[in-house]
């Protein structure tokens, strides 16, 4: 079934919502201060005259996409604060019914449990509430952090993409991880891939993973 938007998942203090307009300013400032950071593991356009499109463009256009049904793009926010991004982008539906999931975190945040919720919650909407059989992730074999997060989740992995995605100046190889439906035992709340991550990682006391 169709995503509603816009959309927003919680978990605890983490919310994944839309990018809005008024979140310029604090969204700009977390990109300059990761600009090193995410230099090695961002998509880049191989053409190399393209800069990264005005805020407001990439408002339009994000927004456009998530109501056309050919993703879905959310800020990972805690307590108001911004801490970075996880889309599914493309979603296809159909014979495929599937999405790859991409994701980031300001370098302050890796390895504190941000990025798995955030993950875990997106793979668990595609799932309990898109109606999608499979979710994938690619990864450069270079970012540890980003592989901790698809071991975290038990994504399998499927193997080396030779030259896949075009990545600070080159295309770079990664590795695909998949997860699919029937490799996650959904509760009645929809949360199978989240409820495993917290079952198996330390807990605030409420039910949430601390820094790992």
């Amino acid at each position: 079934m169709p995503s509603p938007w816009p959309l927003e998942l919680t978990d605890g203090d983490l919310l994944l919502r839309p990018l809005r307009r008024r979140d310029r300013r604090a969204f700009e400032a977390l990109l300059a201060e990761n600009r090193d950071w995410l230099r090695a593991w961002d998509a880049t356009d191989p053409v190399g005259d393209r800069a990264r499109p005005p805020f407001a463009t990439l408002l339009r256009w994000t927004h456009q996409q998530a109501r056309a049904r050919a993703m879905i793009p959310l800020l990972i926010t805690r307590r108001g604060a911004i801490l970075g991004q996880v889309s599914a982008s493309p979603i296809l539906y159909g014979p495929q019914s599937s999405a790859v999931i991409g994701y980031w975190v300001g370098s302050a945040h890796v390895g504190a449990g941000i990025a798995p919720r955030a993950v875990a919650l997106l793979a668990d909407h595609l799932f309990a509430e898109a109606g999608l059989h499979r979710i994938e992730v690619n990864i450069r074999p270079e970012n540890a952090a980003s592989l901790r997060v698809a071991e975290k989740l038990h994504l399998r992995e499927e193997g080396l993409r030779r030259a896949f995605i075009h990545v600070d100046g080159a295309f770079r190889d990664h590795l695909s991880f998949a997860l699919t439906a029937e490799e996650v035992a959904t509760d009645a709340s929809g949360r199978g891939v989240l409820r495993r991550y917290l079952a198996e990682h330390h807990s605030d006391g409420n039910g949430h993973p601390g820094a790992s």
